[in-house]
Parts: structure tokens; C-alpha cells; sequence
């Protein structure tokens, strides 16, 4: 989710831009401190409320300023901030010091912690839309500074039930951020927000919801222009086709990525590594399905071949054919399992038809492939089919 996550963070500034806010990270944090010391109880009870609002914003200053330095200190001066807005109904206020708070224990793993404090976010931009006002917006809050809350907080939660399994909490959440991205026009936003809503229903196991937010994610970025952002899409369905085991089409798309990334090495060099990583998981499973289908066809020969000898036995020992074959002596002793399992490789069957047949895993299957290996001492599936004949026991 960590594009998501940047178009949220690029909210939450904007955010903090309509309320003034100052880069006091450094040496004038220890100033700003020094001049919120002196608000006693008292002193607060006492102030107009100019002078309040003044506070919170500078309490609010600290509380971004300390996001990376001291996340306690940012977590008190959050949670002061709440002090001045909280008691006087700052309705944008108190959403952003929550919404705040919220990121904090997200980013701490906390998650119910986190969601208690988003939706306390919420429930103050519902009283914005509502009609709240404050004394630096006395005329209340415009359709489009709603919104602008609205959208980073719906990504925020989505992210949230993301992290918690809960997947359709997260889609919707999700897609109240994307109507209000598509109301303003924001295609790239919305682009990001489809592309990993994709990653998340792959991530699922469900490749035709996948394959419905990438044509999304597509279409917004062919909107905005954004270049990055179709190469990321592109990637999204090479993973896409990689899951569907259509690994040609899958690399078509994973080499076009990869042709843009080499182009601009220094842009996204840890995206053209992740997509060198899923076009080598791609060809490795292309060379596994080349050895499947190798080994099919070699089966299919060897069975035809044993059909051609068969036929051409004397009718005199038609009788014979029909009975089982003599077991050579030198032939290793199978349990019954075995015999199943040899029985249907000799017949053409693959790992996983094998193990859909027989009601086991594909990996138990290949356990018993090795193990029949070893007690005809060969070394792959057709010698194994040969030698199991020449003993009598196919």
C-alpha cells in the first residue's frame, strides 16, 4: 500500500496547509516550546480566543514538527492541541489532532487504537459539513475544505481495514476516496488509489477484481498523463498474468515496464527492482511449466508406445494381455499409495491433477514422485514409467 499511503500523506499536507502551518523543525521547536511553556490552566482559562487559536496552532506546529524527531513529544503536543479545540467544538481542529494521533499507533501497529481516534476524526468533519464553525471560519467550511478532509481520512480507514484483514471495510472506504478524487478531477490520485486496490484483490486470490481496478487505475493514468504511473500499472498486470499463469503475456508486459525504468534509472529505481524480482518469479514459472509440459509429452509417447507393443502381441497370448503382468522379482515393494500414484503418471496425469484426483496436495505429490524415483533408482518420471513396465508392475 505504499502508494496509497503517499497520496495520503500529500492530503494531510495540504491539510495542515489551511491552518498555517510552520516547518518548526530544528532549533525554533525549542523556542516554540519555551513560548507555550508559559500557558498554565489558568492562563488558558483566561485567553480570547485569538490567543487560543494561536495556541492550538502552535501546539499543532509541535505536534507535526516532533512527527519524526520524538514521536512522544509529538503524541503530547497532539494531545494538547485537543485540549484547546476539543472544549470549544474546533471541529477542524480536533480532526486534525486526531486524525494525527490516529497515524501515530497505525504506524505503531496499534490498530485499534488507530481506529478509535480516525473515526473520532470523522465524526468532526460530519459536524464541519454540518455546518460548524469557529472563530477562524466563522462563515462555516466550503464544500471543497470538507472534501479535502473527507478524502484523506477515507484513505487513511481504507489503509487501516487494509492492515486488519477486514478487505471489504477498506474497498469501500477506498472508493469514497476515489469518488471525491474523480469529483476534483485528481486522476492521478485516483490512478494510485485503483492501482493498489488491485495489488489488494491479487493479494486476495481474486484476479477478476485485480484485473477490474488495474482497467481503472489504467484509465486514470492515460487522463492525467501520468507516464510513471501506466509503467506501474503495467506491472500490476504482469503480476496479474503471472497469478493467472499466463507467463508470455505477463512478460510482454513486465518487459515494457522494465524498458522504462532502464530509461530513467534515476526516477523509480527501486520499482524497476521490484519488478525485476516478479519477472524472475515469471520465468521461473515458465520453466516449470516447459518441464510439465515436457514431461507430459513424454509420457504421452511412452504411453502410445506401449499401446503400438501391446497390439502387436500373438493372439495366442491374448489371454496373457488381459491378465496382470509378471512382477520381476528385482522390482522394489510399493505401498498402496504408490501404485495409485505411478499408475496415473504413467497415464500422462501432472502434480496437480494427481493431487486433485487423489485428494492431496500438490507438494505431497511431488514427495511420492521422489520417493518412487529413488526406489527405481532413475533419475526423472519417463524412465521411471519404463522401468516400472519392464518389471510387470505397469
Amino acid at each position: 500500500m505504499k502508494r496509497v499511503l503517499a497520496v495520503i500523506t500529500l492530503l494531510l499536507g495540504l491539510a495542515a496547509a489551511s491552518y498555517g502551518y510552520n516547518d518548526h523543525r530544528g532549533h525554533n521547536l525549542d523556542s516554540l516550546e519555551r513560548a507555550v511553556a508559559r500557558w498554565t490552566p489558568d492562563a488558558v482559562d483566561k485567553a480570547s480566543d485569538e490567543e487560543l487559536v494561536k495556541l492550538n496552532r502552535a501546539y499543532r506546529d509541535l505536534m507535526l514538527g516532533y512527527n519524526v524527531l520524538n514521536g512522544e513529544k509529538s503524541l503530547f503536543y497532539a494531545r494538547k492541541a485537543l485540549s484547546i479545540s476539543r472544549p470549544r467544538g474546533w471541529y477542524a481542529a480536533d480532526s486534525d489532532a486526531y486524525r494525527y494521533i490516529g497515524q501515530i499507533y497505525y504506524g505503531r501497529e496499534q490498530y485499534d487504537s488507530a481506529r478509535v481516534y480516525y473515526l473520532a476524526s470523522l465524526a468532526a468533519v460530519d459536524a464541519m459539513a454540518a455546518g460548524a464553525t469557529s472563530p477562524t471560519n466563522q462563515e462555516g467550511y466550503t464544500e471543497r475544505e470538507i472534501d479535502d478532509y473527507y478524502s484523506a481520512l477515507y484513505g487513511s480507514i481504507g489503509n487501516l481495514y487494509n492492515m486488519m484483514d477486514s478487505i471489504p471495510q477498506a474497498m469501500d472506504y477506498y472508493e469514497k476516496a476515489g469518488a471525491i478524487f474523480e469529483k476534483y478531477g485528481w486522476n492521478e490520485s485516483n490512478s494510485i488509489l485503483h492501482y493498489n486496490m488491485g495489488e489488494t484483490w491479487l493479494d486476495e486470490g481474486d484476479a477478476h477484481k485485480a484485473k477490474a481496478e488495474y482497467d481503472k487505475a489504467m484509465a486514470f493514468a492515460d487522463a492525467s498523463g501520468d507516464s510513471l504511473m501506466i509503467v506501474d500499472v503495467w506491472k500490476g498486470y504482469g503480476r496479474l498474468y503471472m497469478e493467472k499463469g499466463q507467463t508470455r503475456k505477463s512478460l510482454s508486459y513486465l518487459r515494457k515496464a522494465d524498458a522504462y525504468y532502464a530509461a530513467h534509472p534515476d526516477f523509480a529505481p527501486n520499482f524497476r527492482t521490484e519488478n525485476l524480482d516478479v519477472m524472475k518469479e515469471v520465468l521461473s514459472r515458465q520453466k516449470l511449466q516447459l518441464g510439465r509440459i515436457t514431461g507430459v509429452l513424454v509420457a504421452l509417447v511412452l504411453a502410445a508406445a506401449g499401446l503400438f507393443f501391446s497390439r502387436r502381441k500373438k493372439a495366442s497370448d491374448k489371454a496373457d494381455e488381459t491378465a496382470p503382468a509378471a512382477v520381476s522379482a528385482d522390482a522394489p515393494e510399493l505401498t498402496e499409495r504408490e501404485k495409485e500414484i505411478l499408475d496415473l503418471l504413467s497415464k500422462g496425469y501432472t502434480a496437480p491433477q494427481i493431487a486433485d484426483a487423489l485428494n492431496l496436495s500438490s507438494e505431497t505429490i511431488r514427495w511420492y514422485r521422489k520417493k518412487l524415483l529413488q526406489k527405481f533408482d532413475v533419475a526423472n518420471t519417463p524412465e521411471l514409467i519404463f522401468q516400472a513396465r519392464e518389471m510387470g508392475l505397469l
